[in-house]
């Protein structure tokens, strides 16, 4: 978010941050407004919903620390064109700058993603398997480590990537506008939506000062069964934590494996 019987053919992503957004979405019923948005914003950019974004990032990257809880629905489709729903589980927890956990449980796996500011390991609780790799001393450093060295990537990155300013990810919108209000899980939010070449996407921000995600649906396009994604955010903006939380411990019984680089 990267995807028997019916022969599932889209494989399921570890990712889609702190942490690259999946890269499939389930398609909903859209709202009237969303139906029938002005002409212009078929073609258009509006930079209220790009500033909208920006301010979202900003606001997380102040975030000390953070325990967050996402569930998830991911579409997958079988080789008959047929669309299935798998649904997921996923809990992150931070701290700046330097530690994070995230534990991914869905329909078909679980791994958990442990950093504590010197290493990285990945860990298959079912399998018994897990592998590790020294990593940079910063939460950014290690995620970008990660994906040049390893090519893994972690859910919900790129939330917390908008305000960086050497990578100006607006210029691959081709649409973007504001859809209106919206409310999820009782929260009043703004609802904007956002059309990449090959990708729709939605995103539900609260109001106000604690501009917070609370929403995420993202639509494949490349695939004619349209594959879709969505995830709706709990946040815990004040969690108790401790060293404890970021420290992986195998079990006696679960086994290192090496953590395979990309070839160059």
């Amino acid at each position: 978010m990267r995807r028997q019987g019916v022969a599932i053919a889209i494989a399921l992503v570890c990712g889609g941050g702190l942490f690259h957004s999946a890269s499939t979405a389930a398609a909903q019923n859209p709202p009237a407004a969303a139906k029938n948005p002005p002409a212009a914003v078929d073609s258009d950019v509006d930079p209220e919903a790009v500033k909208a974004l920006q301010r979202m990032s900003q606001y997380l990257s102040t975030l000390r620390a953070f325990d967050l809880k996402a569930d998830t629905i991911r579409d997958v489709v079988t080789a008959e064109g047929q669309r299935i729903q798998l649904a997921g589980v996923s809990r992150y927890i931070v701290r700046a700058p330097n530690a994070f956990q995230v534990d991914i449980s869905t329909d078909l796996k679980e791994r958990r993603f442990y950093y504590d500011g010197q290493r990285f390991t990945v860990f298959a609780p079912k399998l018994g398997y897990y592998a590790s790799a020294p990593a940079p001393p910063t939460i950014r450093g290690a995620l970008e480590a990660l994906y040049d060295r390893f090519g893994i990537v972690l859910p919900l990155e790129d939330l917390f990537r908008w305000n960086e300013s050497k990578d100006d990810r607006s210029a691959e919108l081709k649409s973007a506008f504001l859809v209106g209000p919206g409310t999820v899980d009782g929260v009043v939010t703004d609802h904007y939506a956002f059309r990449q070449a090959e990708k729709d996407w939605e995103i539900w921000i609260d109001r106000g000062a604690r501009p917070l995600p609370r929403k995420l649906v993202i639509v494949d396009r490349s695939d004619p069964a349209a594959p879709g994604y969505s995830a709706r955010m709990t946040w815990n903006t004040a969690p108790s934590l401790s060293d404890v939380d970021f420290a992986f411990k195998p079990g006696p019984n679960d086994k290192l494996i090496h953590l395979a680089e990309l070839k160059k």
